[in-house]
């Protein structure tokens, strides 16, 4: 019962409390506490089979030492619970010591919290809250792994919660993003900006079936140690840590940092990965300070130029790479992209570009996006000067029966099956005047001669409907009705809620 109204219950309760503004603070406010509720379950865990365990966290910090509700009339609630949640919790949190040699599982505690906030202005609200998230039992298997299905759907909220948006990549897309890369035992995966943990979780998804097949305590270390991932902002941070230790990843290698902010040319092996999955923020200015870690030819102020530079620094020798770019990286001819993108052709493989409907991030943006896969190494066929042998390009179109994908009308698996099919048997798919082309293959020959262009199977025109006169009148006359209407029947209920009559109040 709690795992089926968990979400539902605790927005009823959360709209009550005058201190909540929204989709987004609402979401933030559950994070922290689940975190520290999942936390404490992980610790549990840690007590079993540690003889010498012991806590990060101040015994009067603990979750099991202030949120549990024992029904004796002794928890906390009300301004009691308000004053040690904003007077003693989150202080403390805030300051925990870390070190160098702090375990990264404890680490984590304090970095969660050093830009977390505490919304809540009613302290029995705040207990109701408590106790519904206290109520879940993720130590029970099936439980835990029900709950994982609900925190998706948390995360998937924040589509509609304001910026916080950015954050979520379709499930469907890191999925299938994921299988193509098909990820080894033994291999680490990095996301450099890693939001919630989308891509890591369809890393692990994927993962945890070779590791089943193992069945070795070796591979199933290897697969903790197989992730790497920085946020930049606390908000995703928070739910990506949290969205590890639902995965069973007790020490999740999560950093809160900006990725951008060290000079790539200092990467050395070390500081390289098998395999790259990521979806860089695109749009974004980024300032000199930052444009100063990178060589002057690949300077950008464009955050997803930056990004591809940083991946091809950090991926190691035949290492794998998928990522999600936009139409304007395809295109560009500044400087910086032109130089970009010779360098991922003379220096990588770029084997494959999938063009996206331009609808999969709605209603976040409609801006039109692709899929990059590469690798660190010399094709087979390639030609003097390049490492690419040749590029396919492959338009995947929208489903039939879809206009456009939306909140809800999302993007699912099967709607990448003709995608999937296509990667194992690749041909030309050109129509027979030529000109609208859904694959095809160029040579880095070719794109070189193109200067460079990868806008190429593009996404055909869509006619406008051109209106008669008579027709463009009644439309418009239509709207404007609409409009009218609308209007009268705000100003009526204005009218209601003040009690006057605009009609007759004097001006």
């Amino acid at each position: 019962m709690v795992l089926n109204n968990f979400v539902k219950s605790i927005r009823n309760i959360m709209r009550n409390d005058a201190g909540i503004n929204g989709d987004a603070q609402r979401i933030e406010q559950i994070a922290w506490m689940l975190f520290l509720k999942i936390y404490d379950e992980k610790e549990n865990d840690w007590e079993f089979n540690e003889t010498d365990y012991k806590s990060f966290i101040p015994e009067t910090c603990r979750w099991r030492s202030w949120a549990k509700d024992e029904g004796d009339g002794n928890a906390l609630t009300a301004d009691a619970l308000l004053d040690f949640v904003n007077n003693t919790l989150f202080p403390t949190l805030k300051s925990l010591e870390v070190t160098p040699d702090t375990p990264i599982r404890s680490a984590i505690v304090r970095t969660t919290f050093e830009d977390a906030n505490q919304y809540m202005k009613d302290g029995v609200l705040l207990r109701q809250i408590i106790n519904v998230i206290d109520a879940l039992n993720l130590g029970n298997y099936n439980e835990s792994h029900a709950f994982g299905e609900i925190y998706e759907t948390i995360l998937k909220e924040m589509q509609s919660a304001g910026s916080a948006g950015e954050f979520y990549t379709p499930r469907a897309l890191t999925n299938f993003m994921a299988e193509i890369i098909d990820p080894q035992v033994g291999e680490q995966m990095a996301d450099f900006a890693c939001g919630t943990g989308g891509f890591i979780t369809s890393w692990l998804k994927v993962l945890d079936k070779k590791v089943q097949e193992a069945q070795t305590t070796d591979a199933q270390k290897k697969y903790s140690e197989s992730i790497y991932g920085i946020e930049k902002k606390q908000f995703p941070y928070m739910l990506c840590v949290t969205n590890m230790l639902l995965h069973d990843i007790e020490a999740p290698l999560i950093l809160h940092d900006n990725s951008l902010s060290k000079d790539v040319l200092n990467y050395t092996d070390a500081d390289k990965f098998d395999v790259v999955l990521m979806n860089p923020p695109y749009g974004g200015s980024e300032k000199n300070d930052i444009k100063q870690h990178f060589p002057s030819d690949l300077s950008s102020s464009e955050t997803a130029d930056l990004f591809m530079v940083l991946i091809m620094y950090r991926l190691k020798e035949a290492g794998r790479a998928a990522v999600i770019l936009p139409d304007g990286f395809l295109f560009g001819t500044d400087n910086a992209k032109l130089a970009i993108k010779e360098k991922l052709l003379r220096e990588f493989n770029l084997h494959t570009i999938v063009r996206l409907p331009g609808s999969i991030f709605a209603p976040y943006t409609s801006i039109a996006t692709n899929i990059l896969f590469f690798s660190n190494e010399r094709a087979e066929g390639a030609k003097e000067g390049f490492s690419t042998d040749k590029t396919w390009f492959y338009r995947l179109d929208m489903p039939d029966g879809y206009k456009h994908f939306s909140k809800t009308k999302p993007m699912r698996s099967e709607h990448c099956d003709p995608l999937r099919t296509w990667w194992h048997n690749r041909t030309e798919i050109v129509s027979e005047d030529g000109k609208d082309e859904k694959a095809r293959a160029f040579t880095a020959s070719e794109l070189f001669e193109l200067g460079f262009n990868l806008d190429q199977c593009k996404f055909p025109k869509e006619e406008e409907e051109i209106l008669a006169p008579a027709e463009l009148l009644e439309s418009y006359y239509k709207r404007r009705f609409a409009l009218e209407q609308k209007i009268d029947k705000t100003l009526t209920e204005v009218q209601r809620i003040l009690g006057i009559d605009i009609n007759t109040t004097e001006q």
